[in-house]
């Protein structure tokens, strides 16, 4: 790629409350079809792990198969749904990072289509802060992982924030559209030792989405080369161990009426990260939590957490509710509020000529 995009860092990028940025249009969609509503609900995790899980689907909806695969093959075309499959945790089948750019006003969309041109980043926003674009890298491992970001340095001439993940608190962003909305998020350290480098195409392969068809891990099996009993056993193995997070439908939340969501970062003291980050996790309305490196002098935050929600002041009074509990008393924090999401995919895990054999 020629450096069409190379320019100085200017010494001040102005705030993005400061700059005239047209919002991203997104329609929104105040009321989901009853069936809809608790197909996601009932199946963001825990998707059956048997040779035909869409009938078990549809019993449980008293519903045809049929009539289960056509209503997710609509809510994907629709966007509503990114996909069917799994997420992985970060860091145990591959590499990743969230990063953080400075891009001024009339670089930003020829900057995030160069970010969104790197196979391995799969989540692209804009957010509210002078650091204004916020993306997800992944790679098979971490060589590859800093190929990439050493890549969009070099395209864009501008300074990338890598901020690595050091512990989750909750990362396993599925909740119910109605009622309850806070999940138990999974305990203690993945078993890394579960995980086998013949395991690699199968988690990409459900990090992609699985196919909608009567008998998905069939399908899977026959691309792999594998047995459909192989793939289901093997992704057994690999959600008991904490190595994948779920398996169920991906919700796209912006579609569905969660259409102002947050990512709160907060400055918090070492000998009070344990509490703050346990306490956060477990608040309503809080999403996700995590704790990540620093930029000393840069970037002091080290403590993540996501909101999402139906409105700005909704989130803003989830912001508020949080930021009043003892253990986050006093902790400096900013909200990032999400303005335009430019990608959002799953997670690459396999490299591209391996995928190509």
């Amino acid at each position: 790629m020629t450096n069409l995009l190379a320019g100085a860092l200017p010494p001040s990028v102005p705030s993005l409350s400061r700059i005239p940025y047209k919002k991203e249009s997104v329609t929104m969609i105040s009321r989901l079809d009853p069936i809809d509503q608790r197909l996601l609900d009932e199946f963001q995790r825990d998707f059956p792990l048997v040779p035909q899980p869409f009938q078990e689907i549809a019993a449980a909806l008293d519903l045809s198969d049929v009539q289960v695969l056509t209503r997710l093959h609509a809510l994907l075309r629709d966007g509503r749904i990114a996909r069917v499959g799994g997420t992985v945790r970060p860091n145990t089948a591959g590499a990743s990072t969230l990063a953080a750019m400075a891009i001024p006003e009339d670089r930003l969309g020829a900057v995030a289509a160069r970010i969104g041109q790197e196979a391995g980043v799969n989540h692209s926003y804009l957010r509210e802060n002078d650091w204004n674009l916020w993306f997800v890298a992944t790679a098979p491992n971490g060589a590859a992982l800093e190929d990439s970001l050493d890549a969009i340095r070099r395209d864009t001439g501008l300074e990338v924030l890598d901020l690595r993940l050091r512990r989750p608190f909750n990362i396993d962003l599925g909740f119910r559209l109605s009622g309850a909305r806070k999940t138990t998020p999974r305990r203690g350290e993945p078993d890394v030792t579960a995980f086998e480098e013949t395991d690699r195409p199968l988690l990409h392969a459900m990090s992609q989405g699985m196919p909608l068809v009567a008998r998905p891990y069939e399908d899977m099996a026959a691309h792999l080369g594998w047995s459909e009993d192989g793939v289901i056993a093997r992704l057994e193995v690999l959600l008991r161990a904490g190595i994948l997070t779920r398996i169920g439908v991906i919700v796209r939340h912006r579609s569905v009426g969660w259409s102002s969501n947050a990512m709160v970062v907060w400055k918090v003291p070492a000998d009070r990260m344990m509490a703050a980050g346990e306490a956060l996790a477990q608040h309503p309305g809080v999403t996700l939590c995590y704790e990540r490196v620093t930029v000393p002098g840069v970037w002091e935050y080290n403590l993540y957490s996501m909101i999402h929600a139906r409105s700005r002041s909704e989130a803003q009074e989830i912001l508020k509710t949080a930021s009043a509990l003892p253990e986050l008393a006093g902790i400096p924090h900013q909200p990032l509020f999400s303005v335009r999401c430019f990608k959002q995919t799953g997670a690459v895990l396999q490299d591209r000529r391996e995928r190509a054999a």
